[in-house]
């Protein structure tokens, strides 16, 4: 009986450490460095929007020691240049390891070649790898929605879940002068739009989230527009 009960202890030392060790162990240095990189990616983007905002302006012109005028070309440069080498490393992880994702890297670190990749002028190429992760759990459907919409808007074809906004310089009819708009780039199915986003993970309404935007964009409404008046405001130039 004695012997039993040490070789049922020994058993079940022998199922707990195989647990322990088949827990997922993340690659630490490639999550490290994928943190670096979503830390500039995101970094520049703040920047961009505080400057449009007019807060701290003082403070970014002398920390970068240049002249109040100079601020914003130089902050898109370096942003431009920043997501130029970003792009170069990311693909070189994919090409090694495949997608970066959380099983891998863990989470929200799982997200840093996404923004990389969204980013870019490389969604074609990536798109059928980010919804390869996203089906297998390793990046949250969400992510790939908003990619998924951001190729549809740069092929100019309708997008699905309604989160890509585009602004471009149209003729007032009302004044006759020329203004820069912010639209909802137009959606597929407007109808079920809601039912849409709360598949894909959304939580915020498409009102909500519009509302959110409009800060930023202040030409922004929650009007909804076709392809085809999109096309005609276009040709009104």
């Amino acid at each position: 009986m004695k012997k039993f009960k040490v070789l049922l202890v020994g058993l079940l030392l022998i199922i707990l450490s195989g647990n322990v060790f088949g827990q997922i162990q993340f690659n630490k240095k490639l999550k490290k460095e994928l943190d670096s990189i979503y830390f500039l990616d995101q970094m520049y983007r703040k920047l961009i929007q505080m400057n449009a905002a007019k807060t701290k302006t003082d403070s970014l012109v002398k920390v970068y020691q240049i002249a109040p005028e100079q601020l914003s070309d130089y902050i898109l440069k370096q942003s431009d240049k920043t997501d130029s080498l970003n792009i170069i490393r990311i693909a070189q992880i994919i090409d090694e390891y495949g997608y970066p994702g959380k099983s891998l890297v863990g989470e929200p670190t799982n997200e840093s070649a996404y923004y990389v990749i969204q980013h870019s002028k490389l969604i074609d190429k990536y798109l059928p790898i980010i919804k390869e992760s996203a089906i297998k759990n390793e990046l949250a459907f969400h992510l790939y929605a908003k990619m998924l919409d951001r190729h549809l808007m740069y092929n100019e074809k309708e997008q699905v879940y309604g989160t890509q906004i585009k602004g471009f310089i149209w003729k007032n009819p009302q004044t006759g002068s020329k203004e820069f708009k912010y639209v909802l780039w137009p959606v597929k199915d407007p109808d079920h739009l809601k039912e849409l986003r709360e598949r894909a993970g959304f939580t915020q309404s498409i009102d909500d989230y519009l509302s959110e935007m409009a800060k930023f964009f202040k030409t922004l409404t929650n009007q909804y527009y076709t392809l085809q008046q999109i096309k005609e405001m276009q040709k009104q130039l």
